[in-house]
């Protein structure tokens, strides 16, 4: 019985092959603008982790500004110095490492070639700190760093774009008014958690950036890392203790200043990346109510068209629940094979994303599950109606209609 309803939906559904093609369409849409949301949200945010993992658990970031790692802050906070760099390192035994790190864009030019890059200014703690080796070349040396003099260690990136595949050691480039000397490459680390290319940086001397670019001495952003066997939380406590007394900051007053571990900033990244695909679904899930109400107006024409067909199968002997099955199965049919396209081209769309953005694809099976369901439903939701009035026709008044 169901197999010969199944047969005659499809045998319907055939016979209107573009009606059913244009029908099924906002149920195609919806399903797979939900499913590609979703798995795109996911997967920006195992990159968040992975980036997260390689950073290391040990490391912190403090900034100026209370509120927290985010928007809130305050709208003016004094930055840091490098005094209260060397002083979180001398002082604090719970901190391993401290490295300042103030960043701008600029323009690097080596012979013929330009590139248009991210300039960093801060220390050899740094490299430690957020835990990123060499592959060529040295570190900054302490007599470098202290005399500001303009040496630099390059990303991968930038030296494609300088320098080509050959060893960019000893070589030379221009950042604005200054000569640089390349000393060091850096290991190339490829995107980051959304889709930003870590390896598109220039590193120079805290100092020689402050006195040579930017002709300030402030420190915008102070990367930390806790020393072997201490807990971020505990490292905290201490930064914030030493960086009120350092501030001048009384008891009962605010901090002007913020500082957050990688779980953290992770779990605020994953946060806003959650929130922004949920609201994104639920755009794209307006598409499956617009494509139930299509299937419920293309059903209720089909109703209307095959009134004579309805009356001979009730006058031969059908009963009213065999024909409100009938054009129920052909709604759930349309519904279903709607909801499997979009899953496809969903996941294909998500794939597609994932590669352009070089974050890992990581479909949910149980998000494709629920879409499948969901377009089921929207199947029997909208097609009972039409299928009602199609099993309450009057045999009669059906064999009379033309």
């Amino acid at each position: 019985m169901i197999l010969e309803t199944i047969r005659l939906a499809l045998q319907a559904i055939a016979r209107n092959a573009m009606r059913s093609t244009l029908t099924v369409l906002g149920i195609v849409i919806g399903v797979a603008a939900v499913i590609a949301m979703v798995t795109v949200g996911q997967g920006s945010s195992d990159q968040v982790t992975a980036d997260v993992e390689d950073l290391g658990t040990n490391l912190m970031i403090l900034i100026p500004g209370g509120g927290g790692m985010g928007p809130g802050g305050d709208a003016y906070a004094a930055p840091f110095g490098m005094d209260d760099v060397e002083a979180l390192i001398e002082q604090l035994n719970s901190i391993e490492t401290a490295a300042p790190h103030d960043r701008m864009v600029v323009n690097a030019v080596a012979g013929p070639e330009e590139h248009t890059t991210s300039l960093i200014g801060t220390t050899g703690n740094y490299f430690e700190a957020v835990n990123w080796p060499l592959v060529l070349g040295r570190t900054f040396l302490s007599t470098e760093e202290y005399a500001g003099r303009p040496v630099c260690i390059i990303g991968e990136t930038v030296r494609q774009g300088l320098f080509g595949n050959t060893d960019p050691v000893g070589e030379t480039m221009r950042l604005r008014n200054v000569t640089c000397e390349v000393i060091g490459l850096l290991e190339a680390k490829g995107s980051g958690s959304f889709g930003n290319d870590q390896d598109d940086v220039i590193l120079i001397p805290a100092r020689a950036f402050q006195r040579r670019v930017t002709g300030s001495t402030d420190v915008t952003m102070i990367y930390l890392a806790a020393a072997e066997g201490v807990s971020t939380a505990r490292a905290m406590e201490d930064v914030i203790a030493l960086m009120r007394e350092r501030r001048r900051i009384g008891p009962g007053e605010d901090d002007d200043f913020s500082v957050g571990d990688m779980e953290q900033f992770a779990s605020m990244l994953t946060g806003i990346t959650n929130v922004l695909t949920g609201l994104l679904s639920a755009v794209a899930a307006v598409s499956l109510l617009v494509g139930g109400i299509g299937i419920m107006n293309i059903m209720l024409v089909s109703v209307t068209e095959r009134t004579r067909e309805i009356g001979i199968r009730l006058a031969v002997g059908a009963q009213a629940r065999q024909v409100l099955m009938q054009f129920l199965v052909e709604a759930i049919v349309l519904s279903m094979i709607g909801g499997i396209v979009g899953i496809v081209l969903g996941l294909a769309l998500a794939a597609v994303a994932a590669s352009f953005l070089s974050i890992p694809f990581a479909p949910d099976v149980g998000i494709v599950a629920l879409a499948f369901l969901f377009s089921a439903a929207v199947g029997v939701i909208f097609g009972y109606f039409p299928a009602r009035r199609a099993a309450r026709l009057d045999p009669i008044d059906a064999l009379r209609y033309q």
